[in-house]
């Protein structure tokens, strides 16, 4: 942990007293120089939407002591709310972009196994999560992105009717407001057989005339559209 957080999650804040050790001991004590009287936040897991205060009692070589200040309720996320389709890709790839999307204000991602998906790859949704908490206490975003799985592109289209396509077309996007969810295809694009269930549906594409790979298309497109 090499950059500043805004707070720092705890399974145990809200107690009275909190003790900290390990890795984050180290972070506070030798990268982050902290000493007596420093007040730091918490959130816990459990309750993401409450902020503690935390001031420092006691420091040594092992552990950081510290005594329950204040608890505020603090929300930190977007105005907007946008929900990708996501095509499956290289799960190593996914993970690359994972911060930046947390970070965007992405509130949630789908994974759908299309026909020219990487479906090799399995998802790991617990590494996931570990991979957003190191994110989101350098953000400061207080609510993890929800994470769920779709067979198919025909199921996902039937769920979510009003998605939007971002695929190659004349349609630049030049407004986002109305934009709630949206589907990413994976390496390759769609299918024929993809392409005809799609027919229906409004597409765009971004004001470049580069090829975007599927995890710069993810964030370049959440980045138009949320911020």
């Amino acid at each position: 942990m090499d950059v500043a957080l805004i707070y720092i999650l705890h399974d145990e804040a809200s107690k009275e007293r909190l003790s900290i050790r390990g890795e984050t001991h180290k972070y506070l004590v030798k990268v982050r120089r902290h000493k007596v009287g420093d007040v730091l936040s918490f959130r816990n897991k459990s309750d993401m939407k409450q902020l503690f205060s935390y001031e420092i009692t006691e420091i040594d070589g092992r552990s950081v002591e510290l005594k329950l200040l204040s608890c505020v309720e603090e929300e930190v996320r977007n105005a907007k709310e946008l929900h990708i389709g996501w095509c499956i890709i290289d799960a190593k790839s996914i993970e690359k972009v994972l911060p930046m999307l947390s970070e965007i204000g992405v509130s949630k991602i789908s994974f759908i196994s299309c026909e020219r998906s990487q479906n090799n790859f399995k998802l790991d949704f617990e590494r996931f999560e570990r991979i957003l908490e190191a994110s989101m206490q350098q953000s400061g975003r207080s609510a993890f992105m929800e994470f769920a799985t779709c067979k198919n592109l025909k199921t996902f289209l039937a769920e979510y009717p009003d998605t939007k396509v971002f695929d190659f077309c004349e349609n630049v996007l030049q407004e986002s407001a109305g934009i709630q969810t949206v589907l990413i295809g994976c390496e390759g694009g769609f299918s024929k057989e993809e392409r005809v269930l799609l027919q229906t549906q409004e597409n765009f594409r971004l004001a470049t005339p580069m090829v975007l790979r599927s995890e710069s298309a993810v964030v370049a497109v959440a980045s138009k559209i949320l911020l």
